[in-house]
Parts: structure tokens; C-alpha cells; sequence
């Protein structure tokens, strides 16, 4: 099975796109960069610019975060369509769709904690760390149930079992363009043992719920469409277009992060910075 494909040639009636940050700090500049094209993309078009707010790690996420954005944002000049969806409040919905891929068999209870998958010896390193070697895969059903009865688990997408239901799928990027789904990360996560979901699960529920036909984020996430997409075919669900963009780069030649105070949008705008200035300092294509 494979899902509903939006390729580029398609001329869709109504264009969607978002910016979907986490309240885990201030806005710096990168941010803005994919806020500002998602907009334009949507505006262009005469589509829909959507707000979400990904705020499912509620250890790390901060209301006073969430307002800041929201202002940085409006002081940007970017309006926004409907009203500000928070993942928080959809919980039920990524359970639902984390039942159905148990029920298909390509999901499973990890009981691995960091340490025991950085010891794994066949494990490769990747940019991200260790990739899950796929020790809980194996587990036998006496032993799983026994933990399951004891221990709340994380969940795993049995990535040889997906593919295996999916056959090969494909994706497009705006600027790479066609990618044949490849997951070099090994079983990956669907659901934290702590806030019951993760990302990978709850941002494709997402943008098919709000309809998203266009998603625009930084090259930094595109190893993370390869599992989007697999996540997509096995749920019955649109795949769209991916727009994977470079990242700017602070003085040290590093990605930013919302830890460079002095990239913020909040530090940048108490020195005097003009949103025309911020949005003409990020590089974007006026033709």
C-alpha cells in the first residue's frame, strides 16, 4: 500500500503550509527564515498559512515560550489562518493512530534505555547517535508481555516490517527532488515512555489533519522525512511536498540554536533591529 502522493505537477485548489515550532525557547533567526518562506509559499498562492505549536515534551515546553513566539511572530508581519493548534491537546489522536500500527504488527514495546543502546556494539553512529539496534524487536512474547505488565514502554516502528507492508515509496524535495524512502536510523521511536508520543508520530498526524500540502523546514529534518513518509503509507495518509532549506549559520560557522542569545528575534529587536532589516538579512529569493 502506498499513500496519496501530491506530486509537483499537481495544481492543488487550496496550498497549505505551517510553521510548527516547540516552545522550548526564543525564536532566533532560522526560525524566522522557515516561518517567513512557509508564509510566502501559502500567501503566493492564495492558500492557507497555518500555527502550530509542538508542545507534546511538556518537561521542556514553556507557556511564557509559546506567548513570546506568537508576538515574535506578529511582529514579523506574519498573520496566520484559524486558531493556533497545540499538540498538547491531541494527545488521544496520536494514541489512536499509535493503536493502529500495533495492530498492523509493525509496531513494538522498547524497553531500552540510552546507555543500553550506545553499548549495543552493533550499533552505528550516526549524526544523531547511536542507531537502535533492534534488541526489543526480538524479545519473545513471554518476556515482552512479562515487562509490559511491569514497565511502561517506548514504542518502535519495525522499519523492516513497514516497508516490507509498503513496498518502496518515494518523496520530493523542492530542492534535492525525487528521494527513495531509505531509514538509516534503524527502528525509530513513535512514542515516548514519558508523554506517550513522539515527533515522528505526531507531526503526521498532524499535517494530514490540518490538511498541510506544502512543509517547509530546514535541511536538518530531511533525514526525518524518509520516516515521515513510511509513516504515512502504513496510516493511510497524504504525503506532501517537502521544502528542505539551508540552515544559517551564526559567526562561529554553527547552526543556530535557541541557546544563541544573540540571534534571538527578542535580542535582535531589543538592539534596534526593524522586521524589513530581519527579513532581508535572511538570504530569501524576492524573484
Amino acid at each position: 500500500m502506498t499513500a496519496p502522493y501530491l506530486g509537483v505537477e499537481t495544481v492543488d485548489k487550496l496550498i497549505a503550509s505551517r510553521f510548527a515550532p516547540s516552545p522550548t525557547g526564543q525564536l532566533h533567526r532560522g526560525h524566522a527564515l522557515s516561518a517567513v518562506m512557509a508564509w510566502r509559499l501559502a500567501r503566493r498562492a492564495g492558500g492557507r498559512f497555518l500555527l502550530r505549536i509542538e508542545d507534546i515534551d511538556t518537561t521542556r515546553c514553556r507557556p511564557e515560550h509559546e506567548a513570546a513566539m506568537l508576538d515574535d511572530l506578529a511582529w514579523l508581519g506574519l498573520d496566520w489562518d484559524g486558531p493556533v493548534w497545540r499538540q498538547s491537546q491531541r494527545t488521544a489522536h496520536y494514541a489512536q493512530a499509535l493503536d493502529r500500527l500495533v495492530a498492523r504488527g509493525v509496531a513494538y514495546p522498547c524497553f531500552c534505555t540510552r546507555a543500553d543502546i550506545a553499548a549495543a556494539a552493533s550499533a552505528p553512529h550516526g549524526p544523531d547517535g547511536p542507531a537502535y539496534p533492534g534488541s526489543c524487536r526480538h524479545l519473545d512474547p513471554a518476556t515482552r508481555a512479562a515487562r509490559l505488565a511491569a514497565e511502561r514502554p517506548a514504542w518502535r516502528l519495525d522499519v523492516a516490517a513497514a516497508q516490507a507492508r509498503t513496498g518502496p515509496l518515494r518523496w520530493h524535495d523542492a530542492r534535492a527532488g525525487w528521494q527513495q524512502v531509505t531509514v538509516a536510523t534503524g527502528d525509530f521511536v513513535i512514542a515516548r515512555r514519558d508523554i506517550g508520543t513522539a515527533y515522528m508520530l505526531a507531526v503526521v498526524v498532524d499535517d494530514a489533519a490540518q490538511g498541510i500540502s506544502d512543509v517547509v523546514r530546514g535541511v536538518d529534518l530531511f533525514d526525518a522525512s524518509h520516516g515521515q513518509v513510511l509513516l504515512q503509507a502504513l496510516l493511510g495518509l497524504p504525503t506532501p511536498r517537502y521544502h528542505h532549506h539551508p540552515l544559517l549559520l551564526g559567526a562561529d560557522g554553527r547552526r543556530l540554536a535557541k541557546r544563541d542569545g544573540g540571534e534571538t528575534l527578542h535580542a535582535l529587536r531589543a538592539a534596534g533591529a526593524t522586521p524589513c532589516e530581519i527579513i532581508a538579512g535572511l538570504g530569501l529569493d524576492e524573484g
